[in-house]
């Protein structure tokens, strides 16, 4: 969690808001275990911030590399001790001057200065009001926080890097997963032909979100099952090669979870078809877009458990079990 920096804020929350907070801190890299709940002071917005008190807050995969001591995230998030978590949702509960945005008592979410530490994992956090966004009426907190980070990753992958159009075929890797699952929603959104991979138990649940062709990773192979793709989505850190085989010519790969594999880029370049990385980036205006689609219902987000704050370390061991279809998320 960042210092509170001295500055105007407005007007606060009738109820007085406590000197300290409980939050999720970590002394050293390691397992699950390593995450304990410790009181902290609650921080103070400087200008442009808001402060939001945290009533839900979602867990990722990035959450559990970070934790472990991966991810590459830079000396922000690898000298403990630090706070993991960047989705959540809440009430805001002061402001710094300039913010026209939002008043104390709006219902925000959001996914604050990734990949910069946010302390998610936390009763408060403060940051600029622009990284958050309105929920819509109707939307709980537990769904609101299982959004930002999967939904803005699915988002700007497919609406502002690759572009997605009517009737071109996008292949989804891992479309069971959190960023999966809305990713084909999202595509299907663009009037895409939305082929995905995941696990055979989880097929039903795909079709029935709007994907057009399920493959079984476990079963088939990408080549012999699906062809003339126009743009990949691999979250998985294994599937690009495969992908870019089944890639139309001038069709993209996007490699999300570590970026584009040694030698992958050339390949591309030599047949005529492109691959980047890709790292999701605080988006108040996606942000809308995406709680858009939610409040119409063109957008379903599977929650597959929810913990309390004080069991964090479990729902990391749940989601790397690797098998978790939908989000987890923390209660506070």
């Amino acid at each position: 969690m960042r210092p509170g920096v001295a500055g105007h804020v407005s007007t606060m929350t009738a109820t007085t808001t406590p000197a300290t907070m409980r939050r999720i801190t970590q002394d050293a890299p390691g397992g699950p275990e390593v995450l304990r709940v410790e009181e902290a002071p609650v921080p103070e917005p400087i200008p442009t911030e808001i402060r939001v008190r945290v009533t839900a807050a979602g867990v990722n995969p990035v959450d559990t590399k970070v934790r472990a001591g991966g991810a590459g995230l830079g000396d922000d998030m690898t000298a403990p001790p630090f706070t993991v978590g960047w989705d959540v949702a809440g009430v805001v509960d002061a402001v710094g001057m300039g913010v026209t945005r939002f008043a104390v008592g709006d219902r925000v979410f959001g996914m604050p200065w990734f990949p910069r530490q946010a302390g998610g994992y936390g009763e408060y956090v403060t940051a600029p009001s622009r990284h958050f966004a309105p929920i819509p009426d109707g939307v709980d907190d537990v769904t609101a926080a299982a959004l930002p980070l999967a939904g803005l990753t699915a988002w700007q992958i497919l609406v502002d890097t690759a572009d997605v159009q009517r009737d071109q075929r996008v292949l989804i890797h891992a479309a069971g997963g959190g960023v999966g699952h809305l990713a084909v929603q999202i595509a299907k959104t663009r009037g895409a032909h939305v082929v995905g991979t995941a696990s055979a138990g989880k097929h039903a649940d795909l079709v029935a979100l709007g994907l057009d062709e399920a493959i079984d990773h476990h079963t088939e192979e990408i080549a012999e099952a699906t062809r003339d793709i126009d743009v990949a989505v691999d979250l998985t850190e294994v599937n690009g090669p495969s992908s870019l085989a089944v890639l139309r010519r001038g069709g993209l790969v996007v490699c999300v979870p570590s970026g584009v594999p040694e030698g992958l880029a050339e390949q591309a370049e030599a047949e005529g078809k492109r691959v980047t990385d890709f790292l999701v980036e605080p988006d108040g205006v996606a942000l809308t877009g995406i709680a858009r689609l939610i409040a119409e219902d063109v957008l379903t987000v599977r929650i597959a458990g929810t913990f309390p704050l004080e069991e964090a370390a479990a729902a990391h061991r749940e989601l790397e079990k690797g098998s978790t279809a939908g989000k987890l998320v923390l209660t506070l």
